[in-house]
């Protein structure tokens, strides 16, 4: 296979993943104009593939595309542009908006700074590689549309408006999403399902105002109490979820997935050391990683009312949020959640639930989808002596689902960003040597997809032969 000639060390790409880095695109609170300069940067790098600036009724989108092999497949390569906050700036040991080069305690060469592996490294890679295509071999081994958002942190609110009403624009073969992550850093992996999301509120209601602790207190339901009480109804003590028909159509887990995850090397002493717990809790019987990769759950993220003073409140919520598996549907949960609720309200309260927007369902990828199986060939030529895992993610990554939805085309995750290195966290990082080693595998990839032996099917093509 021909080979692209990748620069000798990394001090252009560190130099020109900084300036983007510099830019502080954190669409939580950002500034405008500073989005629409994070934009530029990135449209910049796309020079070659006739950029343009979209507005959306939020923050814009950057798209483009080379059409210049009308017989080869269609690839859409997403990313996004906006950043998380930065959180305490103190915990920071550097700038956070200075890409710093440092050396880990693994001892290998870091790049910190917010933003630098989710999701502006591997962004830059896969525009990198792109570039260096149309340099040294004049074109690109397939079609290749680009599409990467500035919201993707604040949940895309405006992306699946855009993405339906440009459908025929983006329309492509397959999505290769430079955002996600690789799930640990002694194996390369790559995600084939990744679990949906719900999320909901629940309220609690006693008296018609907040009252003195001395003079009502027991005479009236503390709403804090009957929150705590009916919260405690929603799952068993061994870690079951205790909601009927939450988990109806939820399949069974095989023996040939049970074995197969059973067969990814996976240390337990090793996880409740890391998260500094002497065990782990949930499902009875399945592993941690079981549960973890095919389980769904229903989690309590926050209780909020009164405070350190002598009260009784007069109310008190909770936010919830369940990660779903296949054979889930976000209404059908909720549902299910609304009865369980309405059959164990508290005496003396009332209680109200309310979801939130931007639910979605469970996302997968068949594992013999010809896009898993050049990225396999791909990973396993840039890392000869290492295996590469077919990995489930707890996460949920709603663009997939939209994509699949509104262009009928699967997505790949082809991100050279590890799951350890902080993201949403101070001191985030992206180790260097990454950009090389990533820059390699999407060069591959794209040669397989466009005509190799893995070369993507154009369901035009399938279309007419149907």
């Amino acid at each position: 296979m021909a080979a692209l000639r990748f620069d000798a060390d990394d001090e252009r790409y560190i130099r020109e993943l900084s300036e983007y880095v510099a830019i502080p695109s954190v669409s939580r609170d950002g500034d405008p104009a500073v989005m629409r300069r994070a934009a530029q940067w990135l449209a910049a790098r796309l020079d070659f593939a006739r950029p343009r600036i979209v507005e959306t009724r939020g923050f814009p989108v950057v798209v483009g595309q080379w059409m210049g092999r009308p017989q080869a497949p269609t690839v859409l390569v997403y990313g996004h542009i906006d950043v998380q906050p930065t959180g305490d700036i103190d915990e920071w040991l550097t700038p956070p908006f200075e890409a710093t080069r440092v050396t880990g305690p693994d001892g290998e060469d870091r790049l910190r700074g917010r933003g630098v592996t989710d999701d502006k490294g591997p962004s830059y890679i896969a525009i990198e590689t792109c570039r260096q295509f149309l340099a040294q071999e004049g074109a690109l081994p397939l079609n290749v549309k680009f599409l990467f958002e500035c919201e993707e942190e604040i949940g895309s609110p405006h992306l699946a408006d855009f993405v339906h009403a440009h459908a025929e624009e983006l329309g492509a073969d397959l999505v290769i999403s430079a955002d996600g992550a690789m799930w640990r850093t002694d194996e390369p992996s790559l995600s084939i399902a990744s679990k949906g999301l719900l999320a909901l509120d629940i309220e609690v209601e006693g008296p018609n105002r907040d009252l003195h602790s001395g003079r009502y207190g027991g005479t009236v339901a503390n709403p804090i109490h009957a929150l705590v009480e009916l919260l405690a109804t929603l799952h068993h003590p061994d870690g079951r979820i205790a909601v009927e028909g939450f988990d109806d159509g939820v399949p069974a887990l095989s023996d040939e997935e049970r074995n197969e995850i059973e067969a990814v090397p996976f240390s337990e002493e090793a996880y409740r050391a890391d998260l500094g717990v002497d065990q782990t809790h949930g499902e009875p019987g399945l592993g941690t990683l079981a549960r973890l990769w095919t389980r769904p759950t229903l989690e309590i993220n926050g209780i909020r009312g009164g405070g350190s003073y002598t009260v009784i409140p007069h109310v008190a919520s909770a936010h919830l949020t369940c990660r779903l598996v296949a054979g889930q549907h976000p209404d059908a949960v909720y549902e299910a959640i609304v009865r369980h609720v309405n059959a164990h309200i508290p005496r003396g309260t009332r209680v109200g639930i309310s979801r939130e927007g931007g639910s979605v369902p469970a996302y997968a990828i068949d594992r013999d989808h010809p896009a898993i199986t050049a990225a396999t060939a791909a990973l396993a030529e840039v890392y000869p002596n290492e295996r590469v895992l077919l990995a489930r993610i707890g996460g949920t990554l709603p663009a997939t689902t939209l994509f699949e939805d509104a262009l009928g085309a699967k997505t790949l995750f082809f991100s050279f960003a590890y799951a350890d290195e902080l993201h949403h966290a101070p001191n985030e990082f992206l180790r260097v040597r990454r950009l090389r080693e990533g820059m390699r595998a999407w060069e591959i990839l794209l040669r397989l997809l466009g005509d190799g032996e893995h070369r993507l099917a154009q369901r035009a093509r399938e279309e007419a032969i149907a």
